[in-house]
């Protein structure tokens, strides 16, 4: 269960970054973000999201993907 300082990925601010600290869903979930390279531990920015919950767009390194609103709720991250 998320601690009181973490956020999902999906309410930071764009250009706000931290440090991914879990990931909650079942293993369905982790094993596709383990293969877009999203794992715990990892430093994420969030680069930009559409409005009403569209896809979100995020940075781990060099790597940029989007990931959609619901998978982006399930990543929790500790804000720098």
């Amino acid at each position: 269960m998320p601690e009181g300082n973490e956020v999902p990925v999906s309410r930071m601010k764009s250009g706000q970054s931290g440090k991914i600290t879990s990931i909650q869903g079942g293993p369905g979930i982790a094993s596709r973000l383990s293969a877009l390279g999203i794992r715990q531990g990892q430093t994420v920015t969030k680069i930009s999201s559409m409005l009403l919950r569209g896809p979100i767009t995020i940075q781990s390194g060099q790597t940029r993907i989007a990931i959609g609103y619901g998978m982006a709720n399930k990543i929790f991250v500790e804000l720098d």
